[in-house]
């Protein structure tokens, strides 16, 4: 039993690292993900590094055609427009169920998301805005009850997060402006106040596909290789 569990962590955790590798740029759009240079960089076989690709190719980080192997996968500004009207269908919805039931222990949990992003501000540590930003509006979210819906948001959350990032590295006082959005949000779900949480969250969610779509505008995103 020990072997399936240990190829299992493998995998999880080159799907983890890659993950992050295209959420920062390192491995940015049009990139090619060679199976053998990334199990001989990372030391394992190439069945786990292939698994991590076909999963990667199911989040959308990651296309996959018969000739050109894996290639880092980029959005078009129509997608990323698509992918927040849905955000904007699905997280008030979510939000309207769970804040209701929300814990004292989440929002504890919350209070330590909402610092980390405040320090992570403080010290520029642009690395972290995404996944924090990520953590927090799931935690808002995890008592809705509804988990398709949960899944369905959190992979729109990580599409979105590659180009917030390049966004809000642009332009800082939007991580200010994201900062207070998200504290008032805590707030006003913490006060029972779910309808005025709800609608701060329909004009941020809104608010940051208006920006994205100038930011991409002015700074096309490169296209996906055929």
């Amino acid at each position: 039993m020990n072997a399936p569990l240990k190829h299992r962590t493998v995998s999880a955790a080159l799907l983890e690292e890659i993950r992050r590798r295209v959420l920062d740029g390192r491995y940015p759009a049009g990139a090619q993900l060679r199976q053998d240079s990334l199990a001989e960089e990372f030391g394992v076989s190439r069945i786990p590094v292939r698994e991590a690709l076909f999963q990667l190719e199911a989040e959308g980080f990651v296309r996959i055609s018969p000739h050109k192997g894996a290639t880092v996968a980029a959005l078009s500004a129509e997608e990323v427009g698509e992918a927040f009207e849905l955000r904007a269908l699905l997280e008030p919805r979510l939000l309207e169920h769970s804040a209701p039931r929300l814990t004292e222990a989440d929002f504890a949990a919350l209070d330590r998301v909402l610092a980390e992003y405040s320090h992570a501000l403080t010290e520029g540590e642009t690395g972290r805005w995404g996944e924090l930003n990520t953590q927090l509006h799931r935690l808002l979210y995890s008592r809705a009850g509804k988990p398709r819906t949960e899944a369905l948001v959190a992979n729109l959350l990580q599409e979105c997060d590659r180009y917030t990032r390049l966004q809000l590295s642009a332009d800082p006082s939007e991580l200010a402006r994201a900062d207070r959005e998200h504290r008032e949000m805590v707030r006003l779900c913490r006060q029972g106040e779910v309808a005025a949480a709800v609608t701060l969250l329909r004009a941020h969610v809104a608010h940051v596909a208006g920006a994205l779509k100038v930011f991409l505008y002015e700074r096309p995103l490169p296209a996906t290789p055929a």
